[in-house]
């Protein structure tokens, strides 16, 4: 892989993963257009800890809270810590016990398609639920369903950030406070995919070490800034917009693939 692919297939990771239109459809749609369907699982890896440490990053101070909470027995620290394991559970369970299922949909190029216009509906619906939501965290029944929000986007096409916001404003949950939950959720997902990939990994190369070191770069630094914009969409209000860019995106990406 050159170094302009690695770079562009970094950013692509860095700004769909964390912004609300499908990282998995945008990666693969991005592999065929730069002609770099074969990148590799050293890759891949790279690119999955590349967006685990710009969420690190971004909420350093709240992580760091949670972590001095723990540690000294803190219950509202150990209460949150213990809701982000319950939301992480369902999709956990849906992992073991229909991978299978899932897999076999990315065999069909159609479902993304339609998982990017059913991700507009998601966010449109943010139009409304927005203005009375004003929950400061959510309770553990809510945890519970936004983690189930979180399986519908194992389908790909279907955004896991949308799915998961999108839910937890439905739910009564402030956004600000409902992208935290969310992102911070996304630790142990991204951690888990970056951990599954390892067995497949082999040997890099001195040229896949480099094409790993300018996506990682890539990767973070768009996800650092696709978080902070995120962030300041939900507060304006405006989250809902980018359903017309994934409405747009499916529709003719489904147009593509019936016209193959």
């Amino acid at each position: 892989m050159d170094s302009l692919a690695a770079l562009l297939l970094g950013l692509v990771q860095g700004l769909t993963e964390f912004l609300p239109v499908s990282s998995s459809g945008h990666l693969v749609m991005a592999a065929e257009l730069l002609g770099a369907q074969d990148e590799g699982i050293l890759f891949e890896i790279a690119l999955h800890v590349a967006t685990l440490v710009a969420v690190l990053l971004f909420y350093r101070t709240r992580i760091l809270e949670l972590l001095v909470g723990a540690i000294g027995r803190d219950a509202a620290a150990w209460s949150y810590i213990g809701k982000l394991g319950l939301a992480t559970l369902p999709a956990v369970v849906a992992g073991l016990t229909a991978k299978d299922f899932f897999e076999s949909l990315f065999d069909a190029p159609w479902v993304a398609g339609v998982g990017l216009l059913f991700t507009g509906g998601v966010l449109w619906t943010t139009r409304k639920t927005w203005a009375n939501a004003s929950g400061a965290q959510p309770s553990w029944l809510q945890a519970f369903l936004i983690g189930c929000a979180q399986v519908v986007a194992i389908v790909p096409g279907i955004s896991r950030s949308g799915s998961t916001v999108a839910a937890a404003l439905a739910l009564g949950v402030a956004p600000v406070a409902a992208a935290e939950f969310s992102f911070l959720m996304s630790v142990a997902a991204i951690a888990g995919a970056a951990v599954l990939m390892l067995p497949d990994a082999t040997a890099a190369s001195p040229e896949m070490l480099r094409a790993m070191a300018i996506g990682g770069a890539a990767a973070l630094v768009s996800g650092l800034a696709a978080l902070w914009l995120f962030v300041r969409l939900l507060r304006s209000g405006s989250f809902h917009k980018f359903a017309w860019y994934t409405w747009a995106v499916g529709a003719a990406f489904l147009v593509w693939v019936a016209a193959r």
